[in-house]
């Protein structure tokens, strides 16, 4: 119980930051950046309601169209922010009514809310939520144009950002684009760069078994061995491939520089892991 209530506080505060980017940056430079919220600033244009208004409704219809074609991969976390983000909008919209731009240039706004929501959707994305909105077409995508996850949100924010063409002039659609491919990259920094790991692949020549055993005992990591053959001479030797994230790659790397200075060390970065059971059918997702 105690810990469902913590979630949910944590996905509340992270809406409320993505919101707040929205509002106070997204609406006052008039682009729309890879988001519902950037569309729902287009239709604002071309519908009377507000941009709160817009985002919930494309919202509700999302996830229901979702839960028809996808069945119930979206759970609680994805209906509980997407129905929380328009009703913070709402918020914003009846206290603040004159919000004008924080910086007086549209650029910088567009800069502002790249960095401030980059905080609240990496904060989702790591409680494994989002804000709903986009994520869900790419699902949808996803499962039936089998189209990569992160190409189907980049085409399907480019979709948002060409938008903007409905309504603005040349200036604005060009700083939606842009706007959007730095989006991307930003949220790839504080997203999947966070959870980045490490494959290191250590060969030593005479504290193989020291090293085994203090990554095994001491680090509490995995580790496997190979056995790798020297082109030169043919020695073979013992190589130890473990996967660490980065406080235990830092951990490693003193213990090995300290330990055994010689040791050939090789590091890949590895942003996807997955262990697919043995008597798992074919075909099975």
């Amino acid at each position: 119980m105690v810990r469902t209530i913590r979630e949910i506080i944590i996905m509340t505060g992270a809406t409320l930051i993505t919101a707040a980017a929205v509002f106070f940056f997204l609406v006052p430079s008039h682009a729309a950046v890879s988001s519902i919220s950037g569309l729902a600033i287009v239709l604002s244009n071309l519908v009377p309601l507000s941009v709160s208004a817009i985002t919930m409704i494309l919202n509700v219809v999302l996830l229901i169209v979702g839960f028809l074609l996808c069945g119930h991969e979206f759970g609680f976390k994805t209906v509980y922010t997407s129905i929380l983000l328009p009703v913070f909008l709402g918020l914003f919209e009846l206290l603040l009514p004159d919000n004008g731009s924080l910086t007086g240039d549209a650029t910088l706004d567009v800069a502002c809310y790249i960095f401030v929501v980059s905080i609240g959707l990496s904060i989702l994305f790591n409680r494994n939520a989002s804000s709903g909105g986009l994520d869900i077409v790419a699902k949808i995508m996803n499962r039936y144009l089998h189209m990569d996850l992160g190409r189907a949100m980049s085409l399907s924010g480019m979709l948002v950002a060409l938008s903007s063409a409905l309504v603005y002039d040349k200036k604005t659609v060009v700083l939606s684009v842009l706007g959007t491919y730095l989006n991307g990259m930003v949220l790839a920094h504080f997203i999947f760069g966070q959870n980045r790991k490490r494959r290191v692949c250590i060969i030593s020549r005479d504290k193989e078994e020291q090293i085994r055993d203090w990554i095994v005992h001491t680090l509490k990591s995995g580790a496997t061995i190979y056995q790798a053959q020297g082109a030169y001479d043919g020695t073979v030797r013992n190589e130890i491939i473990t996967i660490v994230d980065k406080n235990e790659y830092q951990k490693l790397m003193q213990y090995i520089t300290r330990e055994d200075p010689d040791a050939f060390i090789t590091v890949y970065n590895v942003s996807d892991m997955r262990y697919i059971p043995k008597n798992m059918p074919h075909g099975t997702k």
